[in-house]
């Protein structure tokens, strides 16, 4: 194992354990909308999907614990988050059409936060992290998903409540990260 304090040579970064699993997020999504939506199984779509979340934390928490983060880990981690949620969302949408909703401003604020990104990595030559307020959406997101997927028969009242708090959230933050990148480019 890696002493912490020593440094890490650049190309190093993108073999790390963290970014290992970020691509694993990405390899389990076709499993995930396999079981849910050919399969039919809710239950191990499900377990699959918290598999997935639990890798995100963990990844996280190692790449910070054991300074294995890099630039390359900030980028492929939420992207590995955004295909997640964003293939999950259309899934979801098969079956409860008002997923539709906030799968279509999650795209647009994740295609917005992807070009401004790229603009203030070009402006400033520092990859931005994300902030607490998209670590909420995404977990009230998750959260909303796996009820979704465990419990098909939702009533559509809990339903509503949990895709209206998702979609809001998600708009929070958007409209946060267009502040922050602002200001970055400014």
């Amino acid at each position: 194992m890696q002493n912490p304090n020593e440094a890490v040579k650049p190309q190093a970064k993108y073999f790390t354990i963290p970014n290992l699993l970020s691509f694993l997020r990405i390899c389990l999504i076709p499993v995930i909308i396999w079981l849910y939506l050919d399969k039919e199984n809710n239950a191990w779509a499900g377990i699959v999907l918290i598999l997935s979340g639990i890798t995100d934390v963990l990844d996280g928490y190692i790449a910070r614990r054991f300074n294995m983060t890099s630039d390359f880990g900030k980028v492929l981690d939420p992207v590995a988050d955004k295909l997640t949620q964003a293939a999950m969302l259309f899934g979801l949408s098969i079956r409860f059409p008002l997923m539709l909703i906030p799968f279509i401003l999650l795209v647009a604020r994740d295609v917005y936060m992807g070009i401004s990104g790229l603009l203030v990595i070009r402006k400033t030559q520092v990859v931005m992290s994300a902030e607490w307020h998209g670590k909420a959406a995404t977990s009230l997101l998750y959260a909303t998903m796996i009820v979704h997927i465990f419990f098909p028969n939702i009533s559509s009242t809990l339903s509503l409540i949990l895709i209206v708090a998702s979609t809001v959230m998600i708009a929070i933050t958007f409209i946060l990260y267009i502040v922050r990148n602002t200001k970055a480019l400014k």
